[in-house]
């Protein structure tokens, strides 16, 4: 299931935090006040007190005062999660669990004492709750199965919410690692929601360094030791140019003698938030370098005129240029190109 973020779901979450937050204020407020403000024995300063041991409190008041001050307890340990959250890179997913049990958790407590306050009996609700619990549960596997499978992922650290990763063909980032779901948003802002047991197979794209890979031609007649004594020159000022490159950039040779020229690859090492964009500026950097050294980049043309002569290398160039061939293929060897062994 994929669904689409709006700012109008943003401006929504913004206005419940607020009104919890001002909830939350009134109500310590009222709290501590009221210590001062009421006298000793008042039955509604007792009744709001969720600890007071009155006998008989004011029902709606003490409903009103155990949902506040459950739900204002519980939105401060998330909101103080969440702001824990953004300052690690790891263990995210952890924290991002335990949010979610303490909001179920929560309604639980709050479920059992306004109960309690209404003169139930929660121990034998209890019993009762838990012969419940294991016929409702043998009906609710997948539910189950779920929050199992979610709980693997966090332990095991499969994944963490801000790596990137493909489900399905579905390529995105990890948003949240819920109890019984997690979210991937893709580059679009699409977001698809997968159930955790639904997750047979994933590639963790965050967990290595991304191989960056741009293929560009020369024409057949250009000296293929000439560009390569331009490469042996200018590799480095490349990867200075390009800061997101963590290794290389590496030339690989010809991967390919086409119909109109001859494709030369190269190769880079980077994080993959940043892949696609280091593809776009190696090629533009090798364009700007064959454009400063009279390297034509072929296209589809017919020929009717006389072939340019191209500039000859003598034999102790062409030894420098199968030198640097070799050196770069030694120094990317433990690099592996898409369809190589």
């Amino acid at each position: 299931m994929s669904t689409k973020p709006s700012s109008k779901q943003s401006r929504t979450d913004l206005i419940l935090n607020c009104i919890l937050l001002a909830i939350s204020v009134i109500y310590f407020g009222l709290l501590i006040i009221g210590k001062f403000a009421f006298p000793a024995g008042n039955r509604f300063y007792e009744s709001l007190n969720p600890f007071s041991g009155l006998g008989d409190p004011i029902k709606a008041v003490r409903i009103i005062s155990l949902a506040c001050f459950i739900l204002s307890i519980s939105w401060v340990v998330r909101f103080g999660l969440k702001q824990l959250e953004r300052l690690l890179h790891k263990g995210r997913a952890m924290l991002n669990l335990f949010c979610s049990f303490i909001k179920y958790i929560a309604i639980l407590i709050l479920l059992f004492w306004v109960l309690n306050t209404c003169g139930v009996d929660t121990t034998t609700l209890l019993a009762g709750v838990g012969i419940l619990g294991l016929i409702v549960g043998l009906g609710a596997q997948p539910l189950i199965a779920d929050i199992i499978a979610g709980l693997f992922i966090v332990f095991e650290g499969i994944f963490e919410v801000g790596d990137i990763i493909v489900i399905d063909g579905f390529r995105g980032t990890v948003k949240e690692i819920g109890v019984r779901t997690t979210q991937i948003e893709d580059v679009g802002g699409n977001i698809k929601v997968v159930n955790n047991s639904d997750i047979k197979t994933l590639v963790n794209m965050t967990s290595d360094l991304s191989l960056a890979v741009s293929e560009v031609s020369i024409e057949y007649g250009e000296s293929l030791e000439r560009v390569e004594a331009v490469l042996a020159a200018n590799l480095g000022v490349i990867q200075k140019e390009i800061p997101d490159i963590v290794e290389g950039p590496f030339y690989k040779g010809v991967s390919e003698l086409g119909d109109s020229g001859v494709t030369l690859k190269f190769v880079a090492k980077c994080h993959e938030g940043n892949k696609y964009q280091v593809e776009r500026d190696l090629n533009r950097q090798i364009k700007l370098l064959f454009d400063a050294n009279n390297i034509n980049i072929p296209f589809n043309q017919v020929v009717v005129n006389t072939p340019p002569t191209f500039q000859k290398y003598d034999a102790g160039k062409k030894a420098a240029a199968k030198r640097f061939v070799d050196i770069q293929r030694d120094a990317s060897r433990h690099i592996t190109d898409e369809g190589e062994g």
